[in-house]
């Protein structure tokens, strides 16, 4: 949503309708992933798409009746092979489109919750009886939710909204022949760096480069300067244990242990691993690992909890330098993030599902 807010926020004041198309389902290779957004007025301004320009014409067209009628409608695109590469849908992919009005009862308040860095789920109908679709329900932590699908479904997308506000993980319900886009809406990925060490310098370059905040902890102040960290978002001095719980650790935090100090280790982990944090790394080889499993577990860490620790940190690339595994760091968490596994690209397409309908941490976020 970031990539279409700016331009919303514009044309309501400037008093223009304005449409929202969302891409619902994919199958095969599609340009852009569910929850990939694209805004259209009703005078034709454009923001945002929802393919690599194959079918946006066609969106733009659909979303001008929209506004005419104000019936939102659910579009489907698919190419065969032969044509595939020529509008963009590489491989004969297909995808779905629902594009409706903008309510602005509930963009207001989920957009109002984004830029508070709170999570937000957005649950829509978008396939069934006329008179339900584009029924929308908004979820949040920390008020009840607004808008209604009707009592029945209500209940049905309650636990889902849960799943996403906690798991920042959106899906497609279908509930007989009515189907519900469950989004989940999410702050932007931060990485959190416990240890300014020299990987760490490096690591933090990296993740900006990838889009994600930065905040680097550590309590000395040779290590944790911002002549050595001036590129950082954020710099905490405190105790790593104490840092953490300020911080707040959510579904849209990485955290990345690498002081080598069990002084400083061991009460960073303590905060990351019962956290909601997706991703938790801590710097050390095997001998150093099992210390440090002891340690935690006499501390009243649980075994599902030491689970979640990737130790010894990074995916094993080889490398030596500083810069190389600050690399295989960063490759780990967007593993995680994205929710693979680390193969290699071939063989993780040629394993997954047929539609997928799941929208990623990454795909949604106001």
């Amino acid at each position: 949503m970031h990539d279409v807010l700016a331009e919303i926020e514009a044309w309501r004041a400037a008093g223009e309708a304005i449409a929202l198309a969302t891409v619902v389902e994919t199958w095969g290779s599609a340009p852009r992933g569910v929850g990939a957004k694209m805004a259209v007025t009703a005078s034709g301004k454009i923001a945002g798409s929802v393919s690599g320009g194959c079918v946006e014409a066609a969106v733009v067209h659909a979303a001008a009746e929209v506004l005419r009628d104000r019936r939102p409608r659910l579009l489907h695109f698919g190419v065969t092979d032969d044509d595939a590469w020529e509008v963009g849908l590489a491989c004969g992919g297909r995808i779905e489109v629902f594009v409706t009005p903008v309510d602005h009862s509930l963009l207001d308040p989920l957009c109002a919750a984004l830029k508070a860095e709170r999570p937000a789920a957005l649950a829509t109908v978008v396939d069934g009886p006329e008179a339900v679709v584009g029924r929308a329900r908004l979820a949040t932590e920390d008020a009840p939710p607004r808008g209604s699908l009707g009592s029945a479904l209500d209940a049905a997308v309650a636990a889902a909204s849960l799943a996403a506000l906690t798991g920042g993980k959106g899906r497609v319900l279908a509930f007989g022949d009515t189907r519900v886009l469950v989004e989940a809406f999410l702050p932007p990925p931060t990485l959190v760096i416990v240890g300014g060490v020299h990987i760490a310098v490096a690591l933090v370059s990296l993740a900006k480069t990838l889009g994600y905040r930065t905040v680097v902890v550590d309590p000395r102040p040779a290590f944790g300067s911002e002549a050595r960290f001036p590129h950082a978002d954020r710099l905490l001095g405190a105790w790593p244990g104490d840092a953490l719980e300020e911080i707040g650790l959510n579904v849209s935090m990485a955290v990345a242990v690498l002081t080598h100090d069990p002084k400083l280790d061991d009460p960073a982990l303590r905060v990351a691993l019962p956290s909601q944090a997706f991703y938790v790394g801590a710097l050390g080889g095997k001998n150093t690992q099992e210390k440090r499993r002891r340690r935690l577990l006499e501390a009243g860490v649980t075994e599902e909890q030491l689970a979640r620790l990737h130790a010894p940190i990074g995916i094993d690339l080889g490398g030596r330098a500083p810069e190389e595994i600050a690399l295989s760091v960063m490759a780990q968490v967007v593993v995680a993030r994205n929710g693979r596994t680390g193969s290699t690209a071939t063989a993780d397409r040629a394993a997954r599902p047929g539609p997928t309908g799941g929208t990623s941490p990454a795909s949604s976020s106001c």
